[in-house]
């Protein structure tokens, strides 16, 4: 006999842009749209997403991402893939027009969908048909239309239809593979990462009090995640930090460093330098230049009216 387990719903989605580098000069590249997953997803579905851009002749947008400890399923004109944690930095470059549809998955929850150890290995890229086609009523061919039906509904404009597109494939993958073990992995990963991303842990919180959180040991906790995510509880909340960081950098850039690294957790301003530099691959100085250079560059962009073929960010910020 089959048991059906109840998901829990997991913690709110965050509505922030925390990981776009440089997210002024986002604004000018592409549209950004989030949308909520269908309440029987929400343990395993943070949010679907939708980037539209449409640019001018010749040119072309290079965005980065710090990555988050989460696996993303992408629908774009290249495909239809399950991506794993990246092992560094993310980029994309954008050129003519085009639009994307993803599902980030929720701490975890790759672990649950793949049903195998190796989802938790970072820069893991699988077609989406072979990690899911045995879950599929018409398998790798229906896996393969979701996408196309994903990636054609996002172009035009059809935000809902995408998400609709994907949504009954998941659901079916979900269905199949949870169990009571999964679930409260899920839930003890889901516990852990909103004490951290919820501030109830202070910036300078280690793993010690991470787990305490957690209802659970230090070595538990480092187990948990080596099974479930893939990064450690070190890893997060290190990242963490310089998501604060470069957040505070972009929203002002002529933030005083020393003050900065006392406010996300860091001792003194030379380990978040080592950390963020580690992370972005440049300093919270240069980060700062950066970042007051697309202010002004998008201040000027304003003034002049706007470029011709160069949606304007949406969603939510």
């Amino acid at each position: 006999m089959r048991h059906v387990f109840e998901p829990e719903s997991g913690p709110a989605p965050t509505a922030s842009t925390r990981g776009l580098v440089d997210p002024g000069a986002a604004r000018s590249g592409f549209e950004l749209v989030r949308l909520p997953p269908a309440p029987d997803l929400a343990d395993l579905v943070e949010w679907h997403w939708v980037v539209r851009w449409d640019l001018p002749p010749g040119a072309e947008f290079t965005q980065v991402v710090i990555p988050h400890p989460n696996a993303n399923i992408v629908a774009e004109a290249g495909g239809f893939a399950v991506h794993g944690i990246p092992a560094g930095l993310f980029s994309r470059t954008l050129r003519g027009s085009g639009a994307v549809l993803g599902t980030k998955l929720r701490p975890g929850a790759l672990r649950l969908l793949l049903g195998h150890p190796e989802a938790v290995r970072p820069g893991l890229v699988v077609p989406a048909a072979e990690s899911f086609a045995g879950t599929a009523a018409g398998g790798a061919g229906e896996v393969e239309d979701a996408g196309r039906l994903a990636v054609a509904a996002a172009r035009a404009g059809d935000d809902g239809g995408a998400v609709a597109a994907v949504t009954p494939l998941l659901r079916a993958v979900a269905e199949r593979r949870r169990t009571r073990r999964s679930a409260d992995a899920l839930a003890r990963v889901a516990r852990a990462l909103a004490a951290v991303v919820s501030g109830e842990l202070g910036p300078d919180a280690g793993v010690a009090e991470l787990a305490t959180v957690a209802g659970t040991s230090t070595r538990s906790l480092q187990r948990l995640f080596a099974g479930w995510v893939g990064v450690s509880p070190k890893w997060v909340l290190q990242r963490h930090r310089v998501h604060l960081a470069a957040d505070l950098l972009a929203a002002d850039p002529a933030h005083d460093l020393a003050a900065l690294a006392a406010a996300v957790g860091y001792y003194d301003q030379a380990h978040l330098s080592t950390d963020f530099a580690r992370a972005l691959g440049s300093t919270p100085a240069a980060y700062a230049r950066r970042c007051a250079a697309s202010r002004e560059a998008l201040v000027g962009a304003a003034s002049a009216g706007p470029a011709r073929g160069v949606l304007p960010a949406g969603g939510r910020a």
